[in-house]
Order: C-alpha cells, then structure tokens, then sequence
C-alpha cells in the first residue's frame, strides 16, 4: 500500500507542471495545468484534491493553486532528477534534447 506521502508517477507529473507555473506565474490555475499537461479538466481536479490531500499544494474548487514548503521542497526534488537525467542522456549518451526530455520524463519516477 501507498503511503500518505508517496506521490505516483502522475502525482509527480503534476507537481512539476505546478512548480514550472508558479514559478513563471507565481500561481497556478487549473487550465494551465490542464494545457501544459494536455489532460482533460476532471482530471486535473482529482490530482489536485490528492496533492491537497497529501500536503503538497493549496486548493480550492475555482481558486489559485500554490505550492506549501512540502510541495515546493518535493517539486524541486523532482526537477532535479529530470535535469540530471535529461544532461546525462543529452551530454553522455549524444541523444536529442527532445527524445532526452521525453525519456527523463518517464524514468524520473523510478530515480
């Protein structure tokens, strides 16, 4: 079992979307994650009820979305990996930057 904690890959997927808008923007909403992640609205809002859940955001149905210490500390946690893995599959291993990022995308979660 899950523990209350552990975010699954999709949970993490949403919490780097939501670190990259807060930092351009200061806050996210709803819609831009929905479009940068190309997801349908509903969904967003069920990961957004389990960060809240976990104590990594602060939400309200039709509010702004921020990141709380946990979510900011896990957020970049996560974008450090990504990095990492993105200029190792990029410097080391001579693969597109856009294959990189797909692939650092997808391993990440398992780092």
């Amino acid at each position: 079992m899950q523990s209350e904690k552990t975010l699954s890959a999709s949970q993490e997927d949403y919490l780097e979307a939501i670190f990259h808008i807060a930092r351009e923007k200061k806050v996210a909403r709803s819609k831009e994650i929905a479009q940068r992640l190309k997801v349908g609205s509903s969904s967003v809002t069920g990961a957004l009820h389990a960060l809240a859940d976990k104590n990594m955001i602060n939400y309200a149905p039709y509010d702004i979305i921020t990141l709380t210490s946990q979510g900011e500390k896990t957020g970049r946690e996560i974008i450090k990996r990504h990095t990492v893995l993105t200029d190792f599959f990029v410097k080391i291993l001579c693969i597109e930057k856009e294959e990189a990022e797909d692939t650092a995308c997808k391993m990440e979660h398992a780092v």
